[in-house]
């Protein structure tokens, strides 16, 4: 089964990267790791829905541990292997992020010049000081003292190393990845936060009307022609323009190159049988933008609720807001909870959470592009979008997964602690009918004794240090914010063009041929 579900993922990531990659500026070896990067991001995301299987998976229904899982032992080599899967995905996904993905970037960056081993060394020298960043911020590791107080900071490093190999090596471990996190805090504040709202609205509304659109294109190419003959008529007796008039005449000339490249894009757009197959499936595309607006809210109401019982029963920032159980009610932790007895919809469910949480986030990235706060640095396009690019988009993903699974925690704290174990409760009967007590069975919560319920290994992962809750708890207040802020806008933008995103003033007539052919 994993073999299969690895093979899909990875044939998804190659018609994903090939149906945005540019074909004129391809390369493969970007194309290769684009396409790797993405994969390791879907298989990550996909760990977390495994661990709360296996957990749950140890135990009946009626709270006993299943036969081959009721020696201590065994449990414990089941949690030691999802570990070492959490230890060998995130450490791939800090190899990427610093050292893979940026010389890619960088040696793409300088292979324009002849010498082809100097592109290798700029490339090799830009990189090395992105993992000294990586080696500072392990510094600051929060681990026992090294043994002599007054060692440089060569002697520390080489320190940190000896207890990665250690007992320490969870919370080392846990510390870099939390760092990275909240970066992908910030990209899921930003993309998916807006994904989620600019994703249903655009499968409800549709797209704009070809041959409207074909005839408001003639009606302004008209009208631009007017303009420059207009301009042109003042030198017509040999008079000279004005600097004011030649700027003005150069920029409705590429308005209108603009125009004509719109036209031909119209013009193919209407003659491919992908516009006649999307009209026919348009009453598909508004249930499914239905269902998604409906689940976004569901996830707004839900994350609400968790961030305000957390505000009030939690013991507060000083343990990063950490709550045990839930005092508030959970619509989608319940629901999670109510799935338990119909083997497998609650896995099923939690594993469409994620990949929603996945999918959303890439529509964000693709309708807003990469921006490096105010500055936009590259648009992704279909057939259109450079290596660079893509790099970026596969980075943020990265990033992204990380931060999911502190997300779906805030959804459903209980269910991704515990999944759906149960454990028996003895209860003393009344005394005046005898001295005997009856096992009752409950849900796993955090009263359950420690030998009776396992905790995932994610949720080892995300509490091991409260500062890093508390930011990912003002995290949340600041993604429900961007949400609502995301739909507002989406709500007021009009329908998008059939041929959104192809055509822009600062693309070449070599790239719109590309796209032609």
């Amino acid at each position: 089964i994993a073999a299969a579900v690895t093979t899909v993922i990875v044939a998804f990531c190659w018609i994903y990267i090939r149906k945005y990659q540019s074909r004129q500026e391809s390369e493969v070896i970007s194309t290769i790791t684009a396409i790797c990067a993405l994969a390791i991001a879907l298989i990550t995301s996909a760990l977390l829905p495994v661990d709360i299987f296996l957990v749950s998976f140890m135990k009946y229904p009626n709270g006993t541990y299943k036969e081959w899982a009721a020696s201590n032992e065994t449990r414990q080599q089941i949690e030691d292997t999802v570990l070492y899967g959490y230890y060998t995905l995130y450490s791939i996904i800090v190899f990427c992020v610093f050292l893979w993905i940026p010389f890619v970037y960088f040696y793409y960056e300088e292979k324009d010049e002849d010498n082809s081993n100097k592109c290798l060394k700029k490339a090799v020298e830009r990189t090395l000081a992105i993992p000294q960043i990586c080696l500072f911020l392990l510094t600051f590791v929060p681990l026992e003292s090294p043994p002599n107080q007054n060692s440089t900071q060569w002697e520390k490093v080489q320190y940190l190393f000896e207890e990665l190999g250690s007992s320490h090596g969870l919370a080392a471990l846990s510390f870099s990845i939390s760092s990275l996190t909240l970066i992908g805090m910030l990209a899921v504040i930003t993309y998916t936060a807006y994904g989620m709202s600019v994703l249903p609205l655009n499968l409800i509304k549709g797209t704009r009307s070809i041959l409207y659109e074909r005839l408001e294109n003639t009606e302004d190419m008209e009208e631009v022609e007017h303009q420059i003959d207009k301009l042109k008529a003042k030198c017509a007796d040999g008079r000279p323009l004005s600097m004011r008039d030649q700027r003005n005449l150069q920029d409705l000339d590429a308005k209108l190159q603009v125009l004509h490249r719109r036209g031909r894009h119209l013009e193919i757009a209407e003659r491919t049988c992908c516009n006649k197959v999307g009209s026919a499936l348009r009453p598909m595309k508004i249930l499914l933008g239905v269902f998604f607006i409906l689940v976004a809210l569901l996830f707004f109401i839900t994350l609400f609720i968790s961030n305000l019982d957390k505000a009030l029963h939690s013991a507060g920032i000083s343990t990063g807001f950490i709550i045990f159980g839930t005092k508030l009610i959970n619509p989608l932790n319940e629901l999670l909870l109510a799935l338990q007895p119909v083997f497998p919809l609650d896995y099923v469910l939690i594993t469409i959470i994620t990949m929603y949480f996945v999918f959303t986030s890439m529509a964000g990235i693709r309708n807003m592009g990469i921006w490096f706060f105010w500055i936009r640095l590259y648009k992704i396009r279909p057939q259109r979008t450079r290596p660079q690019a893509l790099l970026f988009l596969c980075m943020i993903l990265l990033l992204i997964v990380l931060h999911t699974s502190y997300m779906i925690y805030s959804l459903a704290p209980q269910y991704v602690m515990y999944g759906s174990q149960k454990y028996l409760l003895q209860v003393r009967s009344d005394p005046s009918q005898g001295n005997y007590s009856t096992a009752i069975t409950k849900i796993c919560d955090a009263d359950a004794p420690e030998d009776q319920c396992t905790v995932t290994r994610s949720y080892l992962f995300l509490h091991k240090f409260w500062f890093f809750s508390t930011i990912y708890y003002f995290g949340n207040w600041a993604f429900l914010v961007v949400f609502l802020i995301g739909l507002v806008v989406s709500c007021c933008k009009g329908k998008k063009s059939v041929i959104e995103g192809e055509v822009d003033a600062d693309d070449s007539d070599v790239s719109d041929d590309e796209y032609v052919h």
